[in-house]
């Protein structure tokens, strides 16, 4: 595990967030006194940023999630290029 002071840490961020990712404990101190401390996320943390937040909201009560992920038109279908074709056609011909 290291220690590294505010000023330090924001003059090589990008070194200590590398540690920090490779699984090292970095401890953030200011005045010697630990005041974080960076690490990889711990399990159970979304890896993309859109997730976390989707996460944070339904956490609040902002969002409910889906009960059925395929929703109410079932799962949807998966179509090769001939029938996808077919589909297009017939789509146009029926306006």
């Amino acid at each position: 595990m290291r220690a590294v002071g505010v000023k330090v840490l924001k003059n090589k961020l990008s070194e200590y967030l590398r540690i920090a990712a490779s699984g090292e404990r970095v401890l953030v101190t200011d005045r010697d006194t630990v005041i974080a401390e960076l690490g990889p996320p711990q399990g159970g943390t979304a890896l993309a940023v859109s997730d976390a937040a989707l996460m944070t909201m339904i956490r609040d009560g902002l969002l409910t999630p889906a009960r059925d992920p395929a929703g109410p038109m079932g799962p949807p279908k998966r179509l090769g290029s001939r029938s996808l074709v077919d589909e297009l056609r017939q789509d146009r011909e029926a306006r």
